[in-house]
């Protein structure tokens, strides 16, 4: 096994007998790649190990644990009793025992019944990849429906989490965490009240759902369109969203700082506007739970005119990353083939130097031109403009532009056409407003019958 160490000084440490249960260790199980495995190798090849641990590292320091070690143990395969081999399981043991560890992540999806053997045999708490991330999820939702996703996302799992103990009374690990103690209660009647819950938070989602549409549908009576980011957490959406939109979302370097999806005015370069969706960024190994449980939050996207995927093009593992977002768009139903609605954008090149730069723009530059790629950094601003025209010029593709003379006295008739085209130019002369609108081809019939709109061109 390969170990990692984040301590300090040794004396910092607490005396023994003294463990809190914010000291962690952070085991990486990952299967070594075998001829005919076909699991192991079609994501080992793509994803070092090493990063995979770093991230696992990072998303327990997301939610404020103490790292004490980080430990790679490579698997030649899955044991069903307690996931790692007998040998690893006693050498972890000590290295919890030796460190005075609380916590055990593991980073990969444990059976109840494994994660129950490992707590046993460590005599601290387990918690799997997505346990944690479902933890982070919990102390990071804002939003109504983000905490109601999350409750029931948490309720789902925590469900499956109700195993059998020694004792005449039936556990279950207790609160809307994975941090606390096990609960009183009897099995059956957890799983009933559970099962209750689960029944309450769908109906309130339900109706979350229902605002939402009726959100979107008055979204979409006015001339806006909408663009939705998305990306591997950490990518550095946010910060573009600021950058874009002048806002001041939550950007931290931070695995899942953001969470709950924000949505600004977005001003394109010749003052036409468009809607600009911030979405929770995306993470290998998303628990289903959770696609599942944010669909209705990720039906942004779903709805976007056009999906912008950034990548921290700087990140040692920026290849797989593309793969797992490129994943869970599919999981959603969504053509990441499909170029003239996904743009990629590669954020973060101000940390490269003025070489490495030159080599990443001719790589961009032999992707195909319905594809495109735009190098942007975020924090700087460099390729921002650029990715906005790009932006503007694709949403005016598909809208047709129209001029008309109305009469200046016909004020309903101008409020109409502000609020369902965008007006690209509106002069007086001689009583009438000689106007250019562009407008969706589906109102096109509507603008000409009702002003006698003449077409110019397709833009």
């Amino acid at each position: 096994m390969e170990f990692r160490s984040f301590e300090g000084n040794a004396a910092d440490r607490p005396a023994a007998g003294s463990a809190s249960t914010g000291r962690v260790l952070v085991v990486g199980p990952y299967l070594r790649e075998r001829r005919g495995d076909a699991e192991a190798s079609a994501y080992a090849h793509i994803r070092d190990t090493e990063a995979r641990l770093e991230e696992a590292v990072g998303l327990a320091r997301a939610i404020e644990l103490e790292v004490v070690e980080a430990i790679a143990a490579p698997l030649s395969q899955i044991r069903p009793a307690t996931y790692l081999g007998k040998g690893k399981v006693e050498e972890i043991a000590g290295v919890i025992a030796a460190n005075e560890i609380g916590i055990v992540v593991m980073d990969c999806a444990l059976s109840p019944i494994q994660q129950r053997n490992l707590e046993k045999e460590f005599k601290a708490k387990v918690l799997d990849r997505t346990g944690l991330i479902l933890e982070i999820f919990g102390r990071r939702a804002k939003t109504k429906e983000g905490t109601l996703q999350v409750e029931l996302a948490h309720l789902n799992y925590q469900r499956s989490r109700l195993v059998r103990s020694w004792t005449h009374l039936e556990r279950q690990r207790g609160g809307f965490g994975f941090m606390g103690g096990p609960g009183e209660t009897q099995i059956e009647a957890d799983r009933r009240m559970i099962g209750d819950r689960i029944g309450r938070l769908e109906a309130d989602l339900k109706k979350v759902q229902a605002t939402r549409r009726l959100h979107r549908a008055g979204r979409q009576r006015v001339p806006y369109r909408v663009v939705a980011l998305v990306g591997y957490t950490n990518a550095g959406k946010s910060t573009l969203f600021n950058r874009l939109t002048r806002a001041d979302v939550q950007a931290e370097d931070m695995l899942f700082a953001t969470l709950d999806p924000t949505l600004r005015a977005l001003t394109l370069p010749h003052g036409g506007k468009a809607m600009l969706s911030d979405t929770v960024g995306f993470i290998s190994n998303l628990p289903t739970q959770l696609v599942a449980a944010f669909r209705a939050t990720l039906e942004e996207v779903l709805e976007a005119d056009i999906i912008l995927h950034v990548r921290d093009i700087s990140h040692e593992d920026a290849e797989a990353q593309q793969s797992d977002v490129d994943n869970v768009l599919r999981q959603l139903g969504i053509d990441t083939e499909g170029g003239a609605r996904i743009l990629e954008v590669w954020n973060k090149i101000d940390r490269f130097s003025e070489e490495e730069r030159e080599n990443l723009a001719n790589i961009a530059a032999r992707r195909p031109t319905e594809s495109p790629v735009f190098m942007v950094s975020a924090v700087t601003g460099e390729g921002v403009n650029e990715l906005l025209t790009s932006i503007e010029d694709r949403l005016a593709a598909t809208r047709i532009t129209l001029d008309l003379s109305i009469d200046a006295s016909d004020g309903a008739g101008i409020s109409w056409l502000h609020r369902n085209a965008e007006v690209l130019a509106k002069e007086l002369h001689d009583g009438h407003f000689d106007m250019t609108v562009r407008v969706d081809e589906t109102k096109r019939d509507v603008v000409i019958s009702k002003f006698g709109a003449v077409l110019r061109a397709m833009e």
